[in-house]
């Protein structure tokens, strides 16, 4: 509520405690009597004063001690009492009772107003407003309840938009995609002289990270148009027909700012398929069909474009995807090798920086999204700001990598010499391993060191070019890598430990997508056992098939373990002394380099 209703309801609430305070006297205590006391003090002439005030007398005497004092009493039908003062003698020095009697007040005709209509309205206006803010916060909206239909889209004039393509980096398959639709906003006619129709929407899909959002600014920048930017959750409403009400206010204001862009973040949330199990009446799939209503009430040449993101292309109804609503469908995948070098360059333009390995970094975050990548500049300019540098070098950009990966270093955490043994003798393991096979990824760091993530240690392996495809003895050297550092513990240390655990999680999920998704087992040949779901968000898996072919799944499964474990194991017995000598290596510096550890290897 405004500051200015809180003041006049003070003012009108302290003009109404001074129009009722009785007016008293001075004197600050005040003493009870009987009618019949006043009379008798009257009589004997030691009144003083006398006030009397709409069923009140006032009066000032002396007392038993010949001390002033003020008395009340309650005023008494009495008509001879005016008589009865103008005849009594009194202590002052007149010798006369001085007396008056107070004439009622009477409020203004304003104050009467504001009394009796003004003050009460203020007050229930009070009431009301903050009714509507508690269930406004119950219903978890933003929005004043009086404003239910309003769509609350984040509208970007075309000035405000300063993001263009050039900010977008490794997506240039998407950017040619959506450049048509820039070049249609400018040129409109120029499709529309041949009855070309400019796609009503386009869907960007792709994991988290990858610049959906960015993008579609990038969009509306590049035209030059107005932008509406809103969440699919604000859609979602506790009442029926809220949502739909939203979506049609969204539309009304693009079709009068056309052309203009709509970009709808999440969308799945509003546009997930329906059911049986959902009633005709559901909130969802009333705001669902107003979207639908709305994308087909509007032709191709209005200007008014509709962005939308989401994680789950998947969850989404059919008849949102069908030609005419979303024709086109934008994938954002994960960088490419390439594309993480200009994501980095895009990011380092912000900094300051030196001396930048941009090779070295982008092979050492396969698989890192856009997101991933601008936060690991920004580690590494902090670890600069830290450690009192003046620009970001390749080694901040090299332990901001680890940092986002394993996460910081615990250098307060005290391990006992024993342990730090075994866990070196893990990692060496590891190492060994993989760089004993063929077709594995070149050792490119080794450390002891433990990180906030709970890693006492690792072994890091970065690949020399970015790999889609992946044989069956790649994969198969990858689990026998992954078993080296328990094979290292078993042998050498005579011991198993928990420090495996992470490394059985993984091995184990790469032999599984071996045997039921990539076809890669002798039993099963090219039978498909197993669905992916929520591709870019996790991948769970759900396996088809009967409970009997689930338990061979098992035991095909831990046979490519066993095997690889087996191997692993011979290539640390026929490697002790190396392993001794890099472990102790690795023991007195706590982090080495794959160079090191490649120089130790192969000395003879």
């Amino acid at each position: 509520m405004p500051s200015y209703y809180n003041f006049i309801i003070v003012l009108v609430v302290l003009m109404l405690i001074n129009s009722l305070v009785v007016p008293g006297l001075s004197e600050k205590k005040i003493t009870d009597t009987d009618y019949g006391t006043f009379i008798e003090k009257v009589d004997k002439g030691k009144v003083k004063q006398v006030k009397m005030d709409e069923g009140k007398i006032y009066y000032s005497a002396l007392n038993d001690s010949n001390e002033e004092q003020t008395y009340q009493t309650g005023a008494v039908d009495d008509p001879d009492l005016v008589n009865r003062l103008l005849a009594s003698e009194s202590p002052n020095e007149n010798g006369k009772i001085e007396f008056t009697k107070t004439i009622p007040r009477q409020n203004s005709p304003i104050i009467s107003f504001l009394l009796m209509w003004v003050l009460p309205g203020l007050i229930f206006f009070w009431i009301f407003r903050s009714g509507s803010k508690m269930i406004q916060g119950r219903m978890g909206g933003g929005e004043n309840v009086m404003s239910f239909g309003k769509s609350n889209a984040k509208i970007y004039a075309e000035s405000e938009i300063k993001t263009t393509f050039a900010d977008v980096a490794g997506q240039d398959e998407a950017k040619e995609s959506l450049n048509e639709i820039v070049d249609f906003l400018h040129n409109p006619q120029r499709y529309a002289s041949i009855g070309a129709n400019l796609p009503k929407g386009a869907l960007l899909v792709g994991p988290p990270g990858t610049g959906k959002t960015l993008i579609a600014r990038a969009v509306a920048g590049e035209a030059k148009v107005p932008f509406f930017a809103i969440s699919g959750s604000e859609f979602v409403q506790m009442f029926v027909g809220v949502g739909a009400a939203k979506v049609r206010d969204l539309f009304k204001q693009a079709k009068e700012k056309a052309p203009c862009i709509i970009f709808i973040d999440e969308i799945d949330t509003i546009g997930k398929k329906r059911d049986s199990r959902m009633g005709g009446n559901d909130e969802r799939e009333q705001t669902l069909n107003q979207l639908l209503t709305e994308m087909d009430g509007f032709n191709g040449q209005t200007g008014v474009v509709i962005l939308a993101a989401t994680n789950r292309p998947e969850s989404l109804d059919s008849a949102l995807l069908r030609p005419g609503r979303f024709d086109r469908r934008i994938q954002m995948e994960l960088p490419d090798l390439e594309g993480r070098k200009a994501i980095l360059n895009v990011h380092l333009k912000k900094v300051k920086h030196e001396n930048i390995n941009l090779d070295l970094v982008a092979r050492a975050t396969s698989g890192a999204s856009g997101a991933e990548l601008a936060n690991i500049v920004n580690e590494a300019a902090l670890r600069a700001v830290r450690l009192g540098k003046d620009s970001v070098t390749t080694v901040d950009l090299e332990e901001s990598v680890e940092v986002v990966i394993a996460g910081a270093q615990k250098k307060g955490k005290v391990i006992s010499d024993e342990e730090k043994k075994i866990i070196a003798y893990h990692e060496i393991g590891h190492a060994i391993v993989a760089a004993k096979q063929k077709n594995t990824a070149p050792v490119h760091k080794i450390t002891i060191i433990p990180r906030t993530s709970g890693a006492l240690g690792y072994t890091m392996q970065v690949d020399s070019g970015d790999q889609n495809l992946m044989s069956r003895e790649e994969l198969l050297n990858r689990i026998a890598t992954l078993t080296g550092g328990r094979a290292a513990e078993e042998i050498i240390c005579n011991t198993v430990t928990t420090g495996a655990s992470n490394d059985i999680e993984q091995a184990t999920k790469m032999a599984r997508a071996m045997v039921t998704r990539y076809g890669m087992s002798e039993e099963f040949d090219m039978m498909a056992l197993e669905t992916v779901n929520n591709a870019y968000l996790g991948g769970d898996s759900t396996l088809t098939c009967s409970p009997e072919i689930s338990a061979a799944i098992d035991r095909e499964v831990l046979k490519m373990i066993k095997d690889a474990h087996e191997k692993a194991s011979q290539i640390i017995r026929d490697n002790l002394d190396k392993i001794h000598e890099l472990t102790d290596y690795l023991l007195q510096k706590e982090t080495i380099t794959g160079d090191e550890f490649m120089a130790i290897l192969n000395k003879k």
